[in-house]
């Protein structure tokens, strides 16, 4: 095998002299848990991932919900994983200061014919060992979710289930990991892999290589690409596409729920559930329709009409008039139903971290530690990093501070006293702490999603101008450069491309 020409003819400036024990190639929740894990061992890490950040795809666009673990079947990876992710989360959550509300889930049921799937579904609870499950008669619903529609009968109550945000857990994890030496390479859509002299030269379309002992493919909906490409000719698992679409609601609605509510689930999936976020607002969906592009993030306004319908079949006076904003996603969805979590047994030194659908955001704490025990019977030798603390570098949140500290740290940066997003109250000051951060933002949406400026009511119409010039400013790049979520998603025209 070769490298891509533009690859063996780039520059010797292009190939990375750093020789890394691993390069994870993905940086969604399962490739940042992974290097935040590893950032606890004296290794050199790199992280490469074809978007202009981290949590670009499936990891931005899901459902913010920590699984109790009920719905995969006993026995299976995705099971273990997800009861023991679960458990972890609260704890993972404080140390990296990431909002993290133990609120727990209910799954109802609107027909007398349905309460047979709660009681299946609490079975297989019990089996994988979630703790504290109930299934529980209308009466206690209602007191629980006052608006569930009339015609509930009964529920599933998964207490140790809970929501959090999850592009902002994988920022956090992969700040940490930057703060312990991990490096992050952006843009880095890879279209090469060759095993030479035990070394894997992983080449992007730009031409640039990075190096490395051992490669973790965690490459979401790419995974079979990336496999194919690295020589595992027969790897076993495919990938379904399928799309879910949501609608975000105004901080209006945010109490119509006070916790996940699912309806019994179909063979599609859990279903269009509701759901508040840890920021206020509530969530409406997913649907799940198989595409043809693991890309294919399109809303439409059928997928739309089907999450109305659902959700008003689940509460009562759903204002749907307070909808700011929809969104979609991919599910990477594998034809075995289970996850792939596994060496190559056709190339040493590759890991594979494949299908990981839902519940991969609650399992992501366990698939990392599985990943790392893998890696190490592989023959990765390390040892653990002195100091290491798990903590990411402190994130200023004006909203979290009293009036005594935000007067005290305007006093000391004035940034701090200059509002730029009216409807969520973001400083300036908290912008510019994002662009400089390690992996810092280098967009518009990249800023949203760690500071929450544009995510209000107005979504950016009145604070986009405002933050692309503080991006411009801090960058070094002239306002026509600035992109909305990197590639060619300009916002100016006029400039040199």
């Amino acid at each position: 095998m070769q490298l891509p020409n533009n690859a063996n003819n780039t520059k010797n400036a292009n190939i990375a002299k750093e020789l890394y024990d691993i390069v994870i190639i993905g940086a969604g929740i399962t490739g940042c848990m992974t290097a935040y894990k590893l950032a606890g061992y004296n290794l050199r890490v790199a992280v490469a991932e074809a978007g202009d950040d981290v949590a670009r795809g499936s990891t931005r666009a899901n459902s913010a919900i920590v699984h109790a673990g009920y719905d995969p079947v006993p026995h299976t990876v995705k099971a273990e994983m997800n009861v023991k992710g679960c458990a972890q989360m609260p704890y993972i959550c404080e140390k990296l200061k990431v909002k993290y509300r133990a609120c727990g889930s209910l799954v109802a049921a609107f027909f007398e014919e349905e309460t047979a799937a709660l009681r299946t579904l609490y079975d297989r609870g019990t089996l994988n060992g979630v703790p504290g499950l109930e299934l529980i008669d209308a009466a206690r619903l209602r007191a629980l979710e006052p608006n569930i529609a009339d015609s509930a009968v009964a529920a599933l109550w998964a207490p140790s289930a809970g929501i959090v945000c999850p592009y902002g857990l994988c920022i956090a994890a992969a700040e940490a990991a930057a703060a312990a030496g991990t490096e992050f390479f952006f843009d880095f859509s890879v279209n090469g892999i060759v095993k030479d002299d035990d070394v894997f030269h992983i080449a992007a379309e730009d031409g640039r290589v990075l190096r490395a002992r051992c490669a973790v493919n965690a490459a979401g909906a790419h995974v079979r690409e990336i496999a194919l490409m690295a020589g595992e000719d027969n790897f076993p698992v495919r990938i379904i596409p399928r799309r879910g679409e949501y609608m975000l609601l105004d901080k209006s609605e945010g109490r119509t729920v006070s916790r996940p509510l699912f309806s019994v689930p179909t063979d599609k999936g859990k279903g269009i559930l509701l759901t508040p976020t840890v920021d206020g607002n509530m969530i409406v969906g997913p649907n799940s329709h198989v595409v043809d592009s693991p890309d294919d993030t399109a809303t439409t306004a059928d997928g739309l009409a089907e999450l109305t319908e659902g959700a008003a079949r689940t509460v009562k006076n759903l204002n749907t008039r307070a909808v700011i904003t929809s969104f979609s996603g991919i599910r990477s969805t594998p034809d075995s139903g289970d996850f792939y979590i596994k060496a190559s047994d056709t190339v040493p030194g590759l890991l594979h971290l494949a299908g990981i659908e839902s519940p991969g955001l609650a399992s992501s704490p366990a698939i990392a530690d599985r990943a790392l025990e893998l890696l190490f019977a592989m023959g990765l030798k390390a040892e653990a990093r002195c100091g290491f603390t798990g903590e990411r570098p402190p994130v200023i949140r004006m909203d979290e501070l009293d009036d005594g500290a935000k007067q005290r740290l305007i006093e000391h940066n004035p940034a701090y006293g200059r509002i730029v997003c009216r409807c969520e109250g973001i400083t300036e000051g908290e912008i510019v702490d994002a662009i400089r951060r390690l992996p810092g933002a280098s967009s518009l949406d990249a800023v949203k999603r760690r500071t929450r400026a544009g995510m209000g009511r107005c979504q950016g119409g009145f604070c986009s101008s405002r933050v692309a010039a503080i991006l411009s400013r801090e960058l070094g790049i002239g306002m026509e450069d600035i992109t909305k979520n990197g590639g060619a998603s300009y916002i100016l025209t006029g400039g040199q491309r």
